[in-house]
Parts: structure tokens; C-alpha cells; sequence
């Protein structure tokens, strides 16, 4: 079947955005991330290419980059991970001193935390120290007290790699948007591929000000099983996880995730795939 004008505008576009991703790695560390479950999941992105991605709970940005879509839609609990990736789609340099030093690290981070409570945390200046922070804090973390104070203590890397020029990420995010907020309120449309990454269902929940609990959980579930379009989350397979996915009809694959704590692998952990209208 010959291709309509709009088809090739739209092959155009997608390849563009795979040729600007080509190299590119997720910008900050994540807890949690997901660029070991990209494989997976472009199998089942690939006869859907065409439509718009939307992530909810967009984290650290491995599965928007490891699938290139041409236009996506990703949202996110933390303002700061939001902020940054705002002023990476405008195009950021950090002129920021960054060292992997403790002294240096508190300094910034208390600076980071009066940016906050002054209201300057949609600044470029705090977008630089946010990525400083989580390049050296301990583990990557992303945690915030009630205060909306980040307060993960220094880490313990023998080197850091810093990034001062964020002009390569400009053309990749120019067709993606990035918002802030709860998963309900994201807008979706009936076509959009939808992938969900939560917290997981364990005991620490709090990389933003607010928890992600138990309730949380099941009204992520109960929204995602609403959408008409397909649908694909990861967690991990604890017993009421996999309860909650099949009592809103999502199928299940189960896959081993690998665990990485001081960059030293653990025993891979259970974790759950579900999918509807796929």
C-alpha cells in the first residue's frame, strides 16, 4: 500500500530522532532504571512506532532514549528531574565547579536546598546543581525529606565523569514534552503507547516529596487499565504486584532484573512485565 504524504513526513521524523539519540546516554543515574529492560520492550514498541510514547513516571529517561520515538510525552513526580530535562531540550552548559569532593558536595547541596525554598528551583543554576548532585551523591539516589530538602549524603566513586555541555540532548528532545506532576493528570490520547515505570513495591518509595504507597499503586493500575491504547509496565513481581495486574486484565512475563548496588551486581530479583492492547 503506497505511503500518504503525512506517513513519509512521519518516517522522516523518526528517523531523525533515532540518528540524534544514536550515542546518547540517559543523562543522570537512576535507581531503578531501565536500560536492561529496552530490549524487551522494543519488541513490543516496534509495530507501534508511529504513535506518540508517554511515560508517567519518566525517571531517568533510559526508555525514551533506548526506544527513539519521534514524539513523546514525559512526565514526572520530581520538578527537579523535570527541570533538568527542560533546560536540556533548550540546550544546557553547566558552568558549575564539579569535583568529587565531600566538602564540595555539601556546599552545593545546601545551595541546591535554598534555591529551593527561594523559589529558584525552575533555574538553569538548579538544573546544574541537581545534575552535580546526582552524579555524586551516594548510589544516584533521589530522595527528598517532607521539607522538599534533597538530603542523600555523599557518595563513594573513586572517579566521576562530568558532563559540562548538554547541546547533543537539544535536537533529540526538540519533538518530546516534558511535564511535572501526578500520573492522573497526564492527557492521554486514545493511540498512545503508554509505558509505566514506578516506584517499586518495597518499603522506600520517597524520590520526590511525596510517597508513592501502596494507594498509588493500585490507582496507577486501575488508569493505565483505562487507557484504549497499548499499554506496557514493569515492577517488581512481589505477590500482591502480580494480583493487582491480573485483576485488571494485563498480561504477565516474567523476566530477571539485575540489581546494582556500589556498582557490584546482586542476585537478580523477579520482575514483572504487563501489557494490555498489544
Amino acid at each position: 500500500m503506497a505511503l500518504s504524504p503525512a506517513d513519509h513526513r512521519a518516517r522522516r521524523s523518526a528517523r531523525g530522532i533515532a540518528a540524534d539519540l544514536d550515542g546518547l546516554r540517559p543523562p543522570l543515574k537512576w535507581a531503578g532504571g531501565k536500560r536492561w529492560l529496552v530490549p524487551h520492550l522494543l519488541r513490543l514498541w516496534e509495530p507501534h512506532r508511529r504513535r506518540r510514547l508517554v511515560e508517567p513516571l519518566c525517571g531517568g529517561l533510559a526508555v525514551a532514549i533506548g526506544l527513539k520515538p519521534a514524539h513523546a510525552l514525559l512526565n514526572d513526580i520530581s520538578p527537579h528531574a523535570a527541570n533538568f530535562y527542560r533546560w536540556l531540550r533548550v540546550g544546557l552548559c553547566i558552568d558549575l565547579e564539579m569535583r568529587n569532593d565531600a566538602a564540595l558536595y555539601y556546599r552545593h547541596r545546601a545551595r541546591f536546598n535554598r534555591l529551593i525554598a527561594g523559589g529558584g528551583a525552575a533555574t538553569a543554576q538548579a538544573a546544574g546543581l541537581f545534575y552535580f548532585l546526582n552524579r555524586t551523591c551516594y548510589n544516584g539516589l533521589c530522595r527528598f525529606n517532607s521539607r522538599g530538602e534533597f538530603n542523600v549524603p555523599f557518595g563513594r566513586y573513586a572517579t566521576i565523569n562530568y558532563r559540562t555541555d548538554f547541546s547533543a540532548y537539544r535536537a533529540a528532545f526538540a519533538r518530546w514534552t516534558f511535564a511535572c506532576g501526578d500520573f492522573a493528570a497526564v492527557a492521554l490520547r486514545p493511540g498512545d503507547f503508554v509505558y509505566a515505570d514506578p516506584p517499586y513495591d518495597v518499603e522506600f518509595t520517597r524520590y520526590a516529596q511525596q510517597d508513592f504507597g501502596w494507594d498509588d499503586q493500585v490507582r496507577l493500575a486501575r488508569w493505565l487499565a483505562r487507557h484504549r491504547g497499548p499499554v506496557a509496565l514493569s515492577n517488581q513481581a512481589t505477590e500482591r504486584i502480580v494480583e493487582l495486574y491480573t485483576a485488571t486484565g494485563f498480561a504477565l512475563t516474567y523476566l530477571d532484573a539485575p540489581r546494582r548496588i556500589s556498582c557490584k551486581t546482586r542476585t537478580p530479583a523477579r520482575e514483572v512485565l504487563a501489557t494490555r492492547n498489544l
